[in-house]
C-alpha cells in the first residue's frame, strides 16, 4: 500500500500528467496548504460543535494528504480523467478522489491571477484589472472563447440558453484579458453560448469599467464592436466597405484590419494556451462547476505566462546615419 501511493505520488507529480512544473508545484504547496488545513478546521468544529477534545494529529489518519489531493486535482484538470480512475491509482474509493477534487479546485478558483512583474500581487475582478492597467499604463488586449459543454436534458428550462450561433453546438462563452504579450491578466465573465459578446459587456460591466478608466486602452474584435465608439480608448477592426467602393480604399481597408488584427492575435494565443487544459477543450462535467473549473486552470496558466520576461522597447530611437563631407 505505501509503495503503491507513493509511486502513484511520484507519477501524478510529472508535469507530463500535473500540467505544472515540480518548482510551480512546490510553490503552490506552500501557498494552498495553510488555507486548505484552516479550512477542514472549520468544518470539524462545526462538526464537533465546539473546540477540539483531542490534540491535532489524534484520531483517525487521512486516505489522502493535502500533496496527494492537490496532485489528483490537478491531474483531473489537466487531462480530464475521471474520479474513479484515480481513485484506482490511490487505492482508495472514488468519493475521497471527488472530494478532494472539490476541495482543492475551489481553493485553486479563489487564487486570482498572477500580475507580470509583481510577485505576490494577483488580479480577482473586473475593478483589480482596470485599476491594474490604468496604474502601470498597460494596454489590453481581449477576446472571448467558447467551450462545448453536455446538453441539458429534454424539458428542462433554458435549454436552448447554451446553444451557440456561431458553433450550432451547446457551449459556455468567457472573455479574457491580457497584455500586449499575450500574458493572462484575467479570464472568466461565464455566460450561456447563445449570450453575444457584445451583450455580456452590457451587462457585465466591461463598458461601465471603461468609462470609469478612460486612459485605459484596449484592442477588442468584431463581437465588441460597441466599445470602439471612443476608437483612441478601444480599437475594433474597421467596418467592411461595399462592394462598390474604389479599389484604393479597399487596399486601405485590408492593411488598417490586418494592422488591427496583428495587435490583438496575442490574446488569441492566449485563449489557446487554456485549450492545452483537456475540461477546456470540451467540458464534460456539471455546467454549475463550470466557472470554478475555468478560474482555476486560467488562474494556473497566468502563473506560467507571469514568468515570462517583459519585452522593453528602447529608450532612445535610432537615427539614420549620414556622412557628412567637409
Amino acid at each position: 500500500m505505501v509503495v503503491k501511493r507513493s509511486w502513484a505520488r511520484a507519477a501524478c507529480a510529472h508535469p507530463a500528467l500535473s500540467g505544472v512544473s515540480r518548482q510551480h508545484l512546490g510553490e503552490l504547496i506552500e501557498e494552498i496548504a495553510p488555507r486548505w488545513a484552516a479550512a477542514r478546521e472549520s468544518v470539524l468544529g462545526d462538526r464537533r460543535g465546539g473546540s477540539r477534545l483531542r490534540a491535532a494529529g489524534a484520531g483517525r489518519k487521512q486516505k489522502l494528504v493535502f500533496t496527494d489531493r492537490l496532485l489528483v486535482t490537478l491531474v483531473h484538470l489537466r487531462l480530464g480523467l475521471p474520479h474513479a480512475a484515480l481513485a484506482e491509482l490511490y487505492d482508495v474509493d472514488r468519493s475521497t478522489v471527488s472530494g478532494a477534487v472539490r476541495e482543492v479546485r475551489a481553493l485553486l478558483a479563489a487564487r486570482g491571477f498572477a500580475v507580470p512583474d509583481r510577485p505576490g500581487l494577483r488580479l480577482r475582478t473586473l475593478e483589480d484589472l482596470f485599476a491594474y492597467a490604468e496604474a502601470e499604463g498597460v494596454d489590453l488586449r481581449t477576446d472571448g472563447t467558447e467551450v462545448q459543454v453536455r446538453r441539458p436534458r429534454a424539458g428542462r428550462p433554458g435549454r436552448k440558453a447554451f446553444i451557440s450561433g456561431k458553433k450550432r453546438q451547446n457551449t459556455v462563452k468567457t472573455t479574457t484579458f491580457s497584455d500586449g504579450q499575450g500574458r493572462t491578466l484575467l479570464s472568466g465573465i461565464v455566460r450561456p453560448g447563445r449570450m453575444h459578446d457584445q451583450t455580456a459587456v452590457r451587462t457585465e460591466g466591461i463598458a461601465e469599467q471603461f468609462h470609469r478608466h478612460p486612459t485605459v486602452k484596449a484592442e477588442a474584435d468584431e463581437g465588441c464592436r460597441g466599445l470602439a465608439k471612443d476608437p483612441d480608448q478601444v480599437s475594433a477592426p474597421p467596418k467592411k466597405l461595399k462592394n462598390d467602393a474604389p479599389q484604393g480604399d479597399k487596399r486601405a481597408w485590408r492593411e488598417a484590419r490586418r494592422r488591427q488584427s496583428s495587435a490583438r492575435i496575442c490574446v488569441e494565443h492566449t485563449n489557446a494556451e487554456y485549450k492545452q487544459w483537456r475540461p477546456l477543450q470540451r467540458y464534460t462535467g456539471r455546467r454549475e462547476d463550470y466557472a470554478e473549473t475555468h478560474l482555476a486552470i486560467t488562474g494556473l496558466a497566468s502563473d506560467r505566462s507571469a514568468r515570462r520576461a517583459t519585452r522593453r522597447r528602447t529608450s532612445t530611437e535610432l537615427l539614420p546615419f549620414r556622412q557628412t563631407t567637409s
